[in-house]
């Protein structure tokens, strides 16, 4: 291996941090995974929920269908879910388990407990505090950076858990050292068996998402409008089986998926196109897995700079990092990729976040479409270059430019979504 080498225990770290399951989207998953973690401290029954939660928690959660709750949306039930049936020891699966009489009892939880949700003005996009009051006095806990990072436990006022880096939203692994250069030296080199078992959920879960979505109906069926062309095109295979992950997940339904970056969208994102396109295309498994690395490790490493939630739509880093694992199926080299990338993102950087909901499917579905038309781009000899709006000299350039344009430049942007969805800023 290269000088890169020194990073490949960090690399294999990095996948198996990020690429874990979850069940639903991951935001009002992760309010059930606090709200559990809460009723877990109580010595009695809770008599009011208070959900105080960021700007961008409560846009991902308003429109989205909570899993296990007979179709029930929203804040409230996402809560409510959790205290009655959740299991905290699951994390990010909490309400994985939910029983037909658990099922009967939130519906008498929500009618009889008050649950009040607060706007928490927090320069922490991802942050969520959760209070139970009780006869016995009040229990707190509060969820910052990323989904299933518990920063405090309160029992009144009182610590009874914290963590010491409670004000970080960095990364538990750091990942500045990641580059695309290191990524495709690692995918070429990488023991596979270090990282099959992780891979192997991942192509399993996100799979039979997928084709569980083009079989049933849900959301706005996007998946199934796709195939319902007579476009017989791999392209437009890839698409479809993409965004029928997520007509499936945004819609409620119970199957798990293997996120990315903390969310399923873009865990679905980032492996469907490469898996479908290998398939196809039948590739042998190993090349599949390498693939696998390249799109995965790449969408994080776009992600990274930009962070888990904000008002620039994740699933265009997953899209481009699809396209870059599709490239290197196909036997491209790190200049193939690169160009794949820089051409990928000028595109479709201007996508905003506004919620998760139906339409994520639809998005998904156009990133995976201009990553490829980036591809295509760099097999006919064409690129954007250097000084071409926000691209510059150099992928690791561009890929900093985008960090600042998603992190700092849409800050209002996102503010303005919130404000039009929520009426909270």
């Amino acid at each position: 291996m290269s000088e890169h080498s020194i990073y490949y225990e960090q690399y294999t770290n990095i996948l198996k941090n990020e690429l874990v399951p979850a069940m639903g989207c991951t935001e009002p998953i992760a309010i059930a995974y606090c709200a559990a973690k809460a009723r877990s401290i109580c010595s009695c029954p809770c008599t009011k929920v208070i959900v105080e939660a960021s700007g961008n928690i409560i846009k991902n959660v308003k429109s989205v269908t909570v899993p296990n709750t007979n179709g029930l949306k929203g804040i409230e039930a996402a809560a409510a879910v959790g205290i009655v049936a959740g299991d905290p020891e699951k994390k990010l699966e909490v309400i994985s388990s939910v029983s037909d009489a658990q099922k009967e009892e939130l519906k008498s939880f929500l009618k009889s407990t008050p649950i009040e949700v607060r706007y928490l003005r927090s320069q922490i996009p991802l942050d969520i505090i959760i209070t139970l009051e009780t006869a016995d006095g009040s229990n707190s806990v509060r969820i910052a950076g990323s989904h299933d990072h518990i920063i405090w436990m309160k029992h009144d006022d009182q610590l009874i858990y914290e963590d010491l880096n409670q004000e970080e939203e960095a990364p538990v692994i750091d990942t500045a050292f990641m580059s695309v250069e290191g990524i495709v030296d690692y995918a070429v080199h990488c023991d596979l068996e270090s990282v099959k078992p992780t891979l192997n959920r991942q192509i399993e879960y996100n799979m039979s998402i997928a084709k569980y979505g083009l079989e049933h109906n849900y959301g706005a069926n996007i998946g199934k409008v796709l195939m319902a062309r007579k476009d017989s095109s791999l392209l437009n295979k890839i698409k479809a089986y993409a965004a029928a992950g997520s007509d499936a997940r945004m819609s409620g339904c119970e199957l798990p998926v293997i996120i990315n970056s903390g969310s399923g969208n873009q865990g679905m994102t980032a492996s469907i196109p490469v898996i479908v396109w290998a398939n196809e295309k039948q590739s042998d498994k190993d090349t599949l897995y390498r693939a696998l690395l390249v799109s995965n490790l790449i969408t994080i490493h776009l992600k990274q700079g930009i962070g888990k939630l904000s008002a620039y739509c994740g699933v265009v880093s997953a899209g481009v990092g699809a396209a870059c694992g599709i490239c290197f199926l196909q036997g491209g080299d790190l200049h193939a990729i690169a160009h794949t990338l820089v051409n990928a993102i000028a595109m479709i950087s201007g996508t905003v976040c506004d919620g998760a909901k139906a339409s994520c499917a639809a998005k998904i579905a156009s990133a995976v479409e201009a990553g490829l038309l980036g591809y295509e781009m760099y097999l006919n000899g064409q690129q954007f270059k250097d000084g071409e709006g926000i691209v510059t000299k150099g992928v690791e350039n561009t890929i900093r430019n985008i960090s600042l344009l998603a992190k700092q430049g849409m800050q209002q942007t996102d503010k303005e979504i919130i404000e039009i969805m929520t009426g909270c800023c």
